[in-house]
């Protein structure tokens, strides 16, 4: 039984091994653009992109701030996060949040993930190569983590929801410290492998974790997705003054989008994967041509926010 068990296991790690990600990464990607364009034109008779601005500037306006307030309240969480990996606030001073303002636009260039390596090389100037790349590879997981439990309010329609909190759990010390120790051990074994010199460290040196659980930064990041949802609730209800939806209803949906937008970094921004996945799980519940003109709004006005705020960055970037 063992040894058949122990074969089973052999294939299935090979069978993973051989299963291109990237490639299935973008297959998804070009999927979610294609429903989306595939309502988009099915609908297209039945949408109006007209707005009485005069009487509606000041709702729209009040939509880009809270898009604004999410960007700085995502750029505190990050700050609190690298805090929180044991960087020494002495030397961030106000350079993480500002750098993050900066950079966040990056997000939007083709691979999704060029914002992340800037924010590495900010972080490695200032502290060490360790903390620099794993507080930027967990920052993501904070904002999953966040928007699960947002979207747990759901257990108010069923109780399955209630496995949205569970991530949440995994943001403590001890288990962090063991999987990053796991890593730095896998990566040592590959650098005597390869015989690639190395310069020897001690781990706790480099990574000191502060506190059992981040409250300070994951409280943070709950702020930043209620922030864009207010964002994106307030574009909803220019176009549906007629109708009452539940609120709590559409913060589930929209927690949950934004979530597999976070999850697949082909899509620039989350731009088609957010937008086809709330068509997909709102479905004919609310109609159709309203959620389309609504989601193309708000994704108009958070890249302006972005855009807005990273201006000097693109500035600097294009005369250097």
């Amino acid at each position: 039984m063992e040894i058949r068990f122990d074969v089973q296991k052999i294939y299935f790690i090979k069978l993973l091994k051989t299963i291109n990600f990237a490639i299935l990464k973008k297959c998804f990607f070009l999927l979610s653009i294609s429903y989306f364009c595939f309502y988009f034109f099915k609908n297209f008779d039945q949408i109006s992109f007209n707005i009485d601005f005069a009487q509606n500037w000041n709702y729209l306006f009040l939509s880009f701030l809270f898009c604004i307030l999410s960007i700085f309240f995502n750029a505190i969480a990050w700050e609190n996060i690298v805090i929180w990996f044991g960087i020494n606030k002495i030397k961030t001073k106000n350079n993480l949040i500002s750098f993050y303002l900066l950079t966040n636009v990056l997000k939007y260039v083709p691979g999704g993930i060029w914002h992340f390596f800037e924010r590495y090389n900010f972080l490695k100037d200032i502290s060490n190569p360790q903390l620099a790349f794993y507080s930027s590879l967990i920052e993501p997981y904070f904002m999953l983590c966040a928007s699960f439990l947002l979207a747990s309010v759901g257990i108010i329609f069923s109780p399955i929801y209630f496995l949205f909190v569970l991530p949440m759990f995994f943001l403590n010390r001890k288990l962090i410290y063991l999987i990053l120790r796991g890593l730095e051990t896998l990566k040592s074994k590959t650098i005597s492998a390869l015989k690639i010199k190395n310069v020897k460290y001690r781990f706790n040196e480099r990574i000191k974790i502060i506190s059992f659980f981040p409250f300070r930064a994951f409280l943070i990041e709950i702020l930043f997705v209620l922030s864009k949802f207010i964002g994106f609730i307030i574009c909803f209800y220019i176009f549906n003054l007629g109708n009452q939806y539940n609120i709590l209803y559409l913060l589930v949906i929209f927690c949950l989008s934004w979530a597999v937008g976070l999850i697949v970094p082909t899509a620039p921004g989350g731009i088609g994967v957010f937008e086809a996945c709330f068509l997909f799980i709102v479905g004919k519940n609310i109609p159709q041509n309203i959620i389309l003109v609504s989601l193309i709004y708000f994704r108009l006005i958070s890249t302006s926010a972005d855009l807005f705020l990273s201006l000097p960055f693109l500035f600097k970037k294009t005369f250097k």
